[in-house]
Order: structure tokens, then C-alpha cells, then sequence
């Protein structure tokens, strides 16, 4: 269409005829109505033929006995004559033996169109193609500081288990899984922490069970849960700390670290849970390093609901209760409450009327705590409703377990 070397300007037209005319009508008019009419000096023939003026482009289109159309026309003449160029096309009055008339639409710059261009490109290029250069010296400290927690992990037992500086001398350990998990720990200045590393645990770790106070903190998936297991069987634990579903341990961040490790449950609330159970993930929340007897002792968020009236919605605005405080006051009161994702209590309903409940069951619903014993038939109805956890007396009869569904015993 026009010779990017060379171009300045393109002559934007449009043209509409009272008749149909082919692309050869319309240049022999451009050609042929303007022939003489600026003179020697800007006469459109010999302009192309010197390459100060391009190839003339035609875009028409007929329809209903009429044509209408685009033509373009380059120039490397300058500004007034382009323009003066451009305001001789508006004098043809005919294309063929059909009435016509163009109108200049824009003369637009080439060198404007790719100085805009360019500027697009440079902004592209800066955002996204440039090496990041800049320094955070926050950043900077925080690596050189990973390293040196790092350097200070320590080897226990003839199984040489990763384990941080102090766990030899602290009075309470944590066990996770491996040796990344531990370094995650130390990242952020925990110094206690003592690996597994496999579902063989290892005598170094059982002895330091036995003499400290044990927290168990593994990966939020099936391999947790089994490790879990076979912790709770051959080592002396006491707490037990819950990674998010789906999560591991050296993934998580800081502030994930500290709140699964504030909110750990005493064993005894985790019980012997049926085969293939696993206990409730972080994803429920469960309840914080006091043991069930002072939870019990604490004083109700809300009073007991009476017997006659199936069901009381409340919310609590004390301090943050946990899924181990909820447990723990249930128990022996033939009741059930149905918290939200941060444990407040929805709904509470006598135990045995949980099937009314639920069916008028709404809003964010986290889980179920009750008093009583769940069966197949009731646990098919909790997994339509889309719960998270189901804490219960006791499960009996369960054959086919939700999925979504993770199962606590109260104890």
C-alpha cells in the first residue's frame, strides 16, 4: 500500500457513487479529474512517478445500485502539499458514467502512528522483559538469615533425624515429617522441631516423647494421617497440631505455622478414631493447648438451650471460641451445635432432633459438634449439606464415608 521508508502522511478518503463502478473507475478518475488542476509541480502522475506519492489503494463495496468504498494515498510530500493534495480529490464529482463524491476523511501521520507505537512497546518492555534490579534489603537479610538457621540443623539418634538446635534442650518438642518441614520451622525461629522423616518413627523420637512435652504437626493429607497414627500407638504424644487440608508443612507460612500450632488439641480429644478415619484438619480449626477438663470448667458462651424448644440462633461475642471448647461443652448434654467456618454457633438443637435441624439448615455452616451417636443413615444425610467435620459421640455403622466429611469423636 505505501512505502513505510519513505511515507509521511496517509490521505484517508471516502467515496460513494450512484451507480456500480469497479476499482479501475475510481483511480482513472483520481488520475484523470485531477490532471492539471495544481500544476506541474504537484500533478498526481508525475508525483507517483518520482515515489513522492504511492500506490493509491481502493477498498469499494456495491450494494442496492450503490457503491461505497475507502482509498488511501500515501505522500512523502510535505504537510502543505499533502494537504492541498488531498483537498483536489474532493473535486471529483464522477467515477465512470456514475455521479460520485469523495470526502477526506484524515490525514494521518505515519510518524505519529509510530511514535505511539514505540511508546506502547517501551512500556511493555520495562514491565515485563527487565530483570527485577532493585534491592530489598529485607529480602536480603531474610536469606542470609535462612541460611544460617539452616547450617544450625542438627542430626539425632543412630537414624541421624533432622531436628532443630534446641530440641535436646527445650522442654517440649514438635514432630513433623521431614526435613523440609523442619527447615520451614526454623525459618521463622522455631527451634524445636524434630523430623519423622517416613512412617517408621524412630527410638530417638519415641525417647523424646517420653521426656518432653510432644506436639505432633504433619502435612494436611492422607500420609499425615497415617503417620498420625502409627505416632499415637508407639510414641508418648500430647498434642496434636493440624496442618490445612491439602497443605504441607514446609509450604506453609508464618502466620499459618503459629495458628495451627496455637490452636492444637490434647490427644485424649482426638481418641481412637475407626480405621481409616483421620482426624479433623486445620480446615476445622480445632481447639487450642488446654486440656479437656479446664475447657469444661470454663463458663458457656450462651446458656443451655431447653429442652422444649427444638432450636436457638445465636452468635457469640466473647473471645474466639475453638472446635476443642465446643467439644468439650457438648459432651454429656444431648445437644447439637452447627458452627460457622470460625466456630460461632449457628444453630444449637437438642441431639435428638438433628434431622429437623438440618433440614432447616442455612447460611455458612462449618460443622457439626452433638452429643450423640451418628449412623450411616444420619452421616448420609450431614454430607448433603456440604459440612467440613462432624464431631460426635461415636460413629456406628458407617459403611461409605463422605469424602468431604472428616469425623472427630468427642470421647
Amino acid at each position: 500500500m505505501y512505502s513505510p521508508e519513505t511515507t509521511k502522511y496517509l490521505i484517508h478518503l471516502t467515496l460513494q457513487a450512484e451507480g456500480v463502478v469497479d476499482k479501475p473507475d475510481v483511480v482513472g478518475a483520481i488520475f484523470g479529474q485531477t490532471e492539471g488542476l495544481l500544476g506541474e509541480d504537484l500533478d498526481l502522475r508525475d508525483l507517483q512517478r518520482t515515489g513522492r506519492i504511492g500506490r493509491i489503494d481502493v477498498q469499494i463495496n456495491s450494494k442496492k445500485g450503490e457503491t461505497r468504498g475507502e482509498i488511501q494515498i500515501s505522500s512523502s510530500i510535505d504537510r502543505a502539499e499533502t494537504a492541498l493534495l488531498a483537498s483536489s480529490l474532493e473535486t471529483i464529482d464522477r467515477v465512470g458514467p456514475c455521479a460520485a463524491r469523495v470526502t477526506v476523511d484524515r490525514i494521518e501521520d505515519i510518524r505519529v502512528t509510530k511514535r505511539r507505537r514505540i511508546v506502547e512497546r517501551a512500556k511493555e518492555l520495562l514491565l515485563e522483559h527487565f530483570d527485577e534490579g532493585t534491592i530489598n534489603s529485607d529480602e536480603l537479610l531474610n536469606k542470609v538469615r535462612e541460611v544460617i538457621r539452616i547450617e544450625k540443623l542438627a542430626l539425632l539418634g543412630e537414624e541421624k533425624v533432622p531436628a532443630g538446635p534446641n530440641v535436646m534442650d527445650s522442654d517440649a518438642i514438635i514432630v513433623v515429617e521431614g526435613r523440609a518441614d523442619v527447615v520451614n520451622l526454623l525459618k521463622y525461629g522455631i527451634k524445636n522441631a524434630v523430623a519423622v522423616e517416613g512412617t517408621n518413627v524412630p527410638n530417638i523420637i519415641i525417647d523424646l516423647c517420653s521426656r518432653k512435652t510432644a506436639t505432633a504437626f504433619l502435612d494436611g493429607d492422607r500420609g499425615g494421617e497415617l503417620i498420625l497414627r502409627e505416632l499415637l500407638q508407639v510414641a508418648d504424644i500430647d498434642f496434636v497440631a493440624y496442618c490445612p487440608r491439602g497443605k504441607s508443612v514446609e509450604e506453609l507460612s508464618r502466620k499459618e505455622i503459629i495458628k495451627a500450632l496455637r490452636n492444637k488439641v490434647p490427644v485424649e480429644v482426638v481418641g481412637d478414631l475407626p480405621a481409616g478415619e483421620g482426624p479433623a484438619q486445620q480446615a476445622v480449626r480445632p481447639g487450642t493447648s488446654e486440656t479437656r477438663s479446664h475447657a469444661s470448667e470454663r463458663e458457656p458462651a450462651e446458656e443451655k438451650v431447653p429442652q422444649d424448644q427444638k432450636k436457638k440462633r445465636y452468635t457469640v461475642t466473647t473471645e474466639p471460641l475453638t472446635l476443642g471448647y465446643h467439644m468439650a461443652d457438648v459432651r454429656d448434654r444431648k445437644i447439637a451445635r452447627f458452627l460457622s467456618p470460625d466456630f460461632t454457633v449457628v444453630m444449637e438443637s437438642p441431639a435428638s432432633e438433628i434431622e429437623d435441624a438440618l433440614q432447616n439448615l442455612n447460611g455458612d455452616i462449618g460443622g457439626l459438634v452433638v452429643d450423640r451417636v451418628i449412623d450411616q443413615k444420619l452421616l448420609d444425610l450431614i454430607g448433603g449439606k456440604n459440612l467440613e467435620f462432624v464431631a460426635a459421640r461415636d460413629f456406628k455403622g458407617i459403611i461409605k464415608r463422605p469424602l468431604s466429611v472428616r469425623l472427630m469423636k468427642i470421647g
